[in-house]
């Protein structure tokens, strides 16, 4: 494609199908892509997606995956979203090196219910890791296939006959040639992916593993790009809806009379939903200003400070999760015991679109363009919202202008915008203000961890007892060499225990691991400290991991780490930790101002080890992108609440990194090609909060161990300090 074309489509209105709304089976797609080459697969093919089908109800039908058209262009349907991640260009380099085209000849459709397969969402690093083999394979596929064609068309054997650029040509003479448009043109070829076509092997990479510019970066940087509130449609209103004071108000009662005055304004006031709206955003925010409402708001049970003893109190039991050896002895054989609790508050997700959809009902069909994760299961949910078979209910999902786990299960803003689209019979958008945003944000839960772990006499951990209430267990598994450990988990993730949380809580960038990571290596570093030993030593005497090794090995070297206990008063540390299949090291300068307890992070070094990389540059980009969103969850990003009601309404109280705090970044791809691609877009994020941690107590010899380390924690920590050597 051209530098100006933006690589998702987002039809501005509802297209009519063939199908007359239903479902789109195979014969109603081919009929809609108009004939070409298709690969086709089964859902019931990819064993992490045929439990959704069974369970959901989702059926096990053929969708198209991938179409090489008359005029030589690859159209690639995915059930994946863009969401500043990368995916529309690294799936894109998959498809283009199995196939021997170009990049820019490659056309991604991504997250239509009507044109894409079947995909859960969008999240857990998984669209490179799941999708992007069976894309390849589809893709190898579709090149027997052409390939074939030439051999009877060019009358050579399929053995005789190169690829290049989406030209078949007779090896010994070149100038007998085919394209794949021509061996496209007229066929209305169908191919269901069985699994015999062969990817190929790393040594005839063309594309993937090669540096890459984004598909997408032109149309952003321009404007070009669509969002979803960027969508426009002739008549469509815009609607801004009553919120409760905090949640768990219970409305008393509301009087919209005045509203409904107001020119232009309609007014929907359904099954406890109420909205305003008005062809002009503006006058529907200054009508709901008229609505008068009275809440019931229950008092406050906790809040931001007793929220942890709260945690602790409700997680339960607890359920037993990865062990090994046995406690007692563990604690037998260590010469030394240390305990430790490390707390970590609410976050938000903060991203820069805020959630906002548009919904348009047209001859009985619903179509529903939104900022989304998960454009299948919303498909679902809004049928069931507005009394529509979900094959009636079409979700198209433009760019989303950051998720980060915030659009992968809320999903109030569609449903909200189809029901009053039904309601009205005319197009609605529902933008959520800031201040929506963060009152109905799915927050990151606050969680506490408690340790209790013991070193022997040879300075070899021994012991491992780990709990963890509301954050599960995501990145605390074990890969330090300790004979005798355990994991507990209390409310599961994200407070699957009932009343564990006020409000509603869900994945966040990785989701639970960055307080499991900043436990655990915050504790790995007051053990080195015990005995007096280098931090990066002590974790290489206590790993046989060989990745794990690689990744620390490789920051070291890019730091230029002096071996040293700490605290050293250097103000330098290390941490590591596992996400998503893929190894990572950090290594961090810090300083402080001890009179404002300001910490500033002035270098951070990224080693990360993630098998096959298909796009440096994409790697390297999510890479720094986790680096900065981590810094904003270990300096100053929690939020703060009184029960049900949200304090932190904005950015003047939710600080985000500027780039003015940005340190010195350096980044490390450890090469590891016998290793199938893994995940990259959380990795990163996942020891910063330690790495920190552990640079502060190096510089001070304070220990922090509630995040985020804000100027206050800070300077109690350095007074603590003071008082206990004096």
């Amino acid at each position: 494609m051209s530098d100006e074309r933006v690589p998702i489509a987002a039809p501005p209105a509802a297209a009519p199908l063939p199908s007359g709304g239903r479902a789109l089976r195979r014969r109603d797609f081919i009929k809609l892509l108009g004939g070409g080459i298709i690969v086709l697969f089964n859902v019931d093919l990819l064993d992490l997606a045929a439990q959704e089908v069974r369970t959901n109800g989702y059926p096990a039908d053929f969708n198209a995956y991938l179409r090489i058209g008359n005029n030589g262009r690859v159209t690639v349907y995915s059930g994946k979203i863009e969401m500043g991640q990368g995916v529309v260009t690294s799936l894109a380099q998959m498809a283009a090196d199995e196939l021997d085209v170009s990049v820019e000849s490659i056309d991604m459709v991504m997250g239509d219910t009507d044109l894409c397969p079947f995909d859960r969402g969008t999240y857990g690093s998984m669209s490179t890791r799941f999708f992007g083999p069976a894309l390849r394979a589809a893709a190898a596929e579709a090149r027997a296939v052409l390939v074939a064609l030439a051999a009877e068309q060019l009358k050579r054997p399929k053995e005789a006959l190169a690829v290049e650029a989406g030209v078949v040509f007779v090896a010994s003479d070149p100038k007998v040639r085919v394209t794949y448009g021509q061996l496209a043109q007229g066929q209305k070829l169908v191919r269901t992916l069985d699994g015999k076509a062969v990817a190929k092997p790393l040594s005839r990479f063309k594309v993937m593993g090669k540096p890459h510019r984004r598909l997408d970066a032109r149309a952003k940087v321009t404007g070009k790009a669509l969002y979803a509130g960027d969508v426009r449609l002739p008549g469509m209103l815009y609607a801004r809806l009553l919120r409760p004071p905090a949640h768990g108000a219970t409305l008393k009662g509301v009087d919209t009379s005045a509203a409904a005055k107001a020119p232009g304004v309609v007014v929907v006031s359904q099954d406890g939903m109420v909205a305003v709206l008005h062809a002009d955003p503006e006058a529907a925010e200054s009508a709901l200003r008229l609505v008068k409402a009275d809440w019931e708001v229950p008092p406050p049970a906790f809040d931001d400070e007793t929220v942890f003893a709260h945690l602790l109190e409700a997680g339960g039991e607890g359920e037993e999760g990865e062990k090994r050896g046995d406690l007692a002895a563990g604690e037998k054989a260590a010469s030394s015991l240390f305990d430790g609790t490390y707390e970590d508050g609410y976050g938000a997700h903060a991203a820069m679109e805020t959630h906002t959809a548009l919904a348009h009902l047209a001859n009985g069909k619903m179509t529903v363009w939104s900022s989304t994760q998960t454009p299948f299961p919303d498909q679902q949910a809004i049928a069931a919202a507005v009394g529509l078979p979900k094959e009636q209910v079409r979700v198209v999902t433009p760019f989303v202008g950051g998720g980060f786990g915030g659009k992968s299960g809320a999903r109030h803003q569609a449903l909200e915008a189809a029901r009053l689209a039904k309601a009205t019979g005319r197009p609605v958008q529902v933008c959520f203000t800031r201040e929506e945003e963060f009152f109905l944000d799915t927050f990151r839960p606050a969680a506490v961890v408690k340790i209790r772990s013991g070193v022997d006499g040879s300075g070899k951990i021994c012991l491992w007892d780990y709990h963890v209430w509301a954050a599960g267990s995501r990145s605390a598994e074990q890969f330090y060499d300790v004979p005798n450990s355990v994991i507990r988990t209390y409310g599961r993730w994200g407070g699957g225990t009932p009343k564990m949380h006020l409000f509603a809580t869900g994945p966040w960038r990785a989701p639970g691991a960055n307080v499991n990571v900043f436990a655990r290596e915050s504790q790995v570093d007051v053990m080195a400290a015990k005995l007096k030993a280098d931090p990066l030593e002590f974790r290489l005497a206590n790993t046989s991991d060989k990745r794990m090794r690689s990744v620390l090995e490789a920051a070291a070297k890019r730091f230029g780490w002096k071996k040293a206990a700490a605290p050293s008063g250097r103000g330098v540390g290390v941490a590591c930790g596992i996400d998503a299949g893929t190894y990572v090291a950090l290594m961090a300068e810090v300083k402080v101002d001890a009179a404002t307890g300001k910490l500033r992070v002035t270098r951070i070094v990224c080693a990360q080890e993630m098998g096959i990389v298909i796009n440096p540059d994409g790697a390297t980009m999510q890479m720094e992108g986790c680096l900065m969103m981590g810094l904003g969850y270990t300096l100053s990003e929690e939020v703060r609440f009184q029960g049900g009601k949200i304090l932190t309404r904005n950015f003047d109280t939710y600080e985000i990194p500027r780039f003015s705090a940005m340190p010195a970044v350096e980044t490390v791809l450890v090469k590891n090609d016998e290793l199938s691609p893994q995940g990259g877009g959380e990795p990163a994020i996942v020891p910063v909060g330690a790495v920190v941690a552990n640079a502060l107590f190096d510089l001070t010899g304070a220990r922090l161990h509630r995040m985020p380390f804000t100027p206050a924690r800070v300077r109690e920590a350095l007074a603590a300090l003071r008082k206990a050597s004096s």
